[in-house]
């Protein structure tokens, strides 16, 4: 089975967010889909198709997956295969799966093949919550008749396989801010770098929580903290080790910010995982970050750098001009 083909066959919780771009579809009919999607197939029109499924939210994609099954006794992915090609198919097939298969799936891809893409890693890993995380698991183990965990540890090496693994352990614990903020202030000052000390304060905090410790840390050494780690880890560790620290602290601080700063490679893959990732949690934050940041919409900056029905398929999840 392929890593894009498969239909949502467990049920879960959407992560319904208020700040989603994609909304559910008002008078949404899945007989109707069923009849426009046939209809669409057999004349090739890929416009129609990517106009239906990205105007629909995930737990309505789900819907129709199971009514397409149920009335034509075939997958809609198996369908839709056979007339979309290339980024649009990736992209169309990408939304037909739950938002714990798709995270699942972007791990697997991560790891997957000749060398590792730790990045991707990081990006889902650092912003997903804790119960996010604990689907995300569970759908790999599903998928891939894997462990998520076994996987990243013989993919990765050393500090940063004990960042990585903290991460899909992660916690949302309160903890004391003074107490927190003395064992970090104490590690910057001890002459020898323990990474354990970081590892074990940013994955066991709620993110809330952790803002207040890395405010305060910030106004007592006067610089940001991800320049400190940058220095702090610089002789002994790898730079994979720096890249996660620096990320979790980003994604901890702003993940909008850092969400739109990945946005701004305006890379296929990039783009495709984000929206897909957020459209329906919190893209409109990262949207606003991206103006801030780059002073051009994200809507104006998809329209300069993808063009045909790809194009207009990340449109219609980004949604509108800001």
């Amino acid at each position: 089975m392929s890593d894009r083909t498969m239909e949502a066959d467990f049920d879960t919780d959407m992560w319904w967010g208020t700040l989603g771009s994609v909304r559910p579809f008002p008078n949404f009919r899945p007989e109707k889909d069923i009849a426009d999607i046939q209809t669409a197939c057999q004349h090739n029109d890929v416009a129609s198709l990517v106009r239906i499924i990205t105007n629909r939210d995930n737990a309505q994609r789900q819907s129709l997956a199971k009514a397409y099954l149920s009335t034509t006794s075939k997958k809609l992915t198996a369908d839709l295969k056979k007339a979309l090609h290339g980024d649009v198919e990736t992209l169309i097939l990408d939304l037909l799966l739950t938002p714990e298969q798709f995270d699942a799936q972007r791990l697997h891809q991560a790891m997957k093949g000749v060398g590792t893409d730790e990045e991707t890693l990081l990006e889902v890993l650092c912003t997903r919550s804790p119960l996010q995380l604990k689907g995300i698991a569970l759908a790999y183990n599903k998928m891939y008749k894997k462990d998520l965990e076994k996987d990243l540890d013989g993919e990765t090496s050393g500090d940063f396989t004990k960042l990585l693994l903290a991460l899909v352990r992660k916690e949302a614990g309160m903890g004391s801010v003074k107490q927190d903020f003395k064992h970090l202030s104490e590690e910057l000052k001890a002459e020898k770098a323990n990474v354990s000390q970081w590892i074990r304060i940013l994955t066991t905090r709620h993110p809330d929580h952790l803002k207040r410790v890395l405010m305060r840390l910030e106004g007592h050494i006067g610089q940001p903290v991800g320049e400190v780690l940058q220095k702090r880890f610089g002789g002994l560790a790898s730079g994979d080790l720096k890249l996660g620290l620096t990320t979790l602290v980003q994604c901890i601080q702003n993940p909008a910010a850092y969400l739109a700063k990945r946005l701004q490679s305006m890379k296929g893959a990039i783009v495709q995982g984000v929206l897909v990732s957020h459209c329906e949690e919190d893209l409109l934050t990262v949207r606003v970050a991206f103006l801030r940041a780059t002073g051009t919409s994200l809507y104006s900056t998809l329209q300069k750098r993808f063009a045909g029905v790809f194009q207009s398929a990340l449109l219609a999840l980004c949604r509108a001009e800001d």
